[in-house]
């Protein structure tokens, strides 16, 4: 039995066979490649989205850290200013039975005074900048979070768009077949 396309010129057997298995071994081979890269997008989408919990929970351990740090500093600062405040109220009771007289006992009382207010003003410079660096370190930190999940989207990203689409593999199939085809000379 002989093959007959006579739109094309199609005569033979062996290049109606060619042609053919030319189109089914490019349509086998599209839907192949399409087939792993859809199972290499969707193997990249579950790493994205175990990577994404991941850097979740480091953001949320971070940020736990940097809170307990800033309370931590806090809480000492307090300590620290209410040590002082009681240092400087022994010292004043100390300069007052001391009996001394007059402009002596105020000078050394506001003297003291002067001391505790510089030891404490110290102690807020240095909470406050600790309190800066709490402000920055939280920017920090949700910047790199963010990111880490914008180049876990762009991975999804790239690897989906690497599937090669229905019509680009019917296409490449169709392509295929006409070389194979000229290549037989009987086009």
């Amino acid at each position: 039995m002989c093959v007959a396309i006579p739109a094309i010129g199609l005569t033979t057997k062996l290049a109606g066979g060619l042609f053919l298995g030319s189109l089914g071994l490019a349509a086998a081979t599209g839907f192949a490649k399409k087939s792993a890269a859809e199972k290499a997008a969707n193997q990249t989408y579950q790493s994205a989205l175990i990577a994404n919990q991941s850097a979740e929970d480091s953001k949320r351990l971070q940020l736990e850290a940097y809170a307990e740090q800033k309370s931590e500093t806090e809480k000492t600062s307090a300590q620290d200013i209410f040590t002082k405040n009681i240092e400087n109220l022994i010292a004043s009771r100390k300069i007052v039975a001391s009996e001394r007289a007059g402009t002596t006992v105020g000078l050394l009382l506001q003297d003291q005074e002067r001391q505790a207010a510089n030891y404490r003003e110290s102690i807020n410079q240095t909470l406050e900048s600790a309190r800066r660096q709490y402000t920055r370190n939280i920017a920090g930190t949700e910047a790199q979070f963010l990111g880490r999940r914008n180049q876990l989207t762009s991975n999804i990203n790239q690897a989906y768009n690497q599937i090669p689409s229905l019509g680009s593999v019917l296409l490449n199939t169709a392509t295929q077949g006409l070389s194979t085809l000229a290549s037989v000379g009987t086009f």
